[in-house]
């Protein structure tokens, strides 16, 4: 019995129309355009959802399990929306474990659990279903998008309260973990893609695609190509949702940081090891980590006569900026190695995203402390994932990552499609 759900969700949950006649010739995915609220430091995208569609502002969410919004004040009066009742094969995918009953109604619907992860409040929001519109990028043909229209997406409806913290006009979190109901796989259940989706952040236009590569920029650069793998991090006694890799050491000007290096694995409670997020601004180190790192830098910017200023919140290490020259990756300062399962296999951070202007005069060291007991020992945060390619398979459970397109002479900004039909509700 247990073997039939995968064909039953495929048939039941996803119905599909869409405007394109996909064929071997030409690869398609799904495309998401993805901003960044400056005042905030948020990443956000949209979705066009219900019957009539109505745009919704979301925040992308590496972590989270699931697509959540708030339908009261979301303008949705969808014909199309229902909510999902107890004991169905829905909840089952959602793994759900609680129901209730709502007001008025003799029937027990799920229940989920969505969680704002910018002020960690969790709430209790009913399962249900709705239409969502999405645009389908074609690589060989890139800037003439197609629409594709999803009945019965499954996400969570939460109250008003989880908005709080949230950039200006947003009703939700985009989730993108490794969940059957996050975005990703739903999307590849639906479209029978690739199980793999890209992010590719930018302190302007930045890209979400979802059904695999190539990744073909403006200037007709296939990133794919360039991809370094490494694999994510399985613990059998804690199942990560989110995404970790195996950061064995770290390197400043080639030179390798000493600390206790037990950090960097994910303990039998889930604590420690590293993992990446779109909803922290900057990297967080553990405060043992932290102090190595700021120690180890400060001396390397020294011997490049990088002059120390007095520090600006929320950083602890910062520069004048007319000691530092520019180069194509950003500042010329120290590179960052983030060592993965091989000396040979290297994440590079330089100037551009170890480095944050924040005057005229003034760049400061983009990492912060994380404190001394977190759950994890290193995020790697929104802004050195900027301007870099991260490719999430989940189906052989590998990271592709390019390191800065800065250096092959791009950029996040690059991949748009230009004649967009949603362009005006981003």
């Amino acid at each position: 019995m247990a073997s039939s759900v995968p064909l039953l969700f495929s048939s039941f949950i996803f119905l599909i129309t869409s405007t394109f006649a996909q064929t071997p010739d030409f690869p398609l995915s799904v495309f998401l355009q993805v901003t960044k609220d400056v005042s905030t430091h948020q990443y956000l995208t949209h979705l066009n959802m219900g019957t009539p569609p109505v745009p919704l502002k979301l925040l992308v969410d590496l972590g989270a399990p699931f697509l959540w919004i708030n339908c009261d004040q979301s303008g949705l009066e969808s014909s199309s929306h229902h909510p999902i009742k107890c004991s169905s094969l829905q909840c089952s995918i959602a793994k759900v474990n609680c129901c209730a009953t709502p007001a008025g109604h003799d029937t027990k619907n799920c229940l989920l659990d969505p969680e704002n992860t910018i002020t960690g409040v969790v709430t209790s929001g009913e399962l249900a279903e709705d239409t969502i519109a999405v645009e389908l990028a074609d690589w060989h043909r890139i800037g003439y998008p197609s629409v594709a229209t999803i009945h019965h997406f499954l996400f969570s409806c939460a109250p008003t309260q989880l908005l709080r913290g949230l950039a200006s006009g947003v009703k939700g979190i985009l989730g993108l973990a490794k969940t059957r109901i996050a975005l990703p796989s739903q999307l590849a259940n639906t479209f029978d893609f690739q199980k793999k989706f890209a992010i590719c952040l930018s302190s302007s236009d930045g890209a979400i695609f979802a059904g695999g590569g190539p990744y073909v920029s403006l200037s007709g650069t296939d990133i794919s190509r360039t991809l370094v793998y490494t694999p994510f991090v399985s613990n059998q006694d804690h199942r990560l949702e989110e995404y970790f890799i195996n950061v064995k050491s770290i390197r400043i000007k080639g030179k390798r940081l000493s600390f206790n290096s037990s950090l960097l694995s994910v303990d039998q409670q889930g604590r420690g090891g590293t993992k990446i997020s779109t909803t922290v601004p900057y990297t967080t180190f553990e405060s043992t980590i932290y102090e190595t790192f700021t120690r180890a830098y400060i001396m390397a910017a020294s011997s490049m006569n990088m002059t120390r200023v007095a520090p600006v919140a929320p950083f602890g290490v910062c520069f004048n900026s007319k000691t530092i020259d520019n180069t194509l990756v950003g500042a010329a300062v120290p590179v960052i190695d983030l060592v993965l399962q091989s000396e040979m296999v290297r994440w590079k951070i330089y100037g551009r995203n170890s480095m944050v202007m924040v005057s005229d005069e003034v760049m400061c060291l983009g990492f912060l402390d994380g404190g001394l007991s977190p759950k994890t020992s290193i995020v790697i945060g929104g802004y050195q994932l900027e301007d870099n390619l991260l490719e999430f398979d989940l189906r052989t459970s590998m990271l592709g990552f390019s390191s800065s397109l800065l250096m092959r002479q791009t950029s996040c900004s690059d991949f748009k499609l230009t004649s967009s039909r949603f362009s005006e509700s981003i």
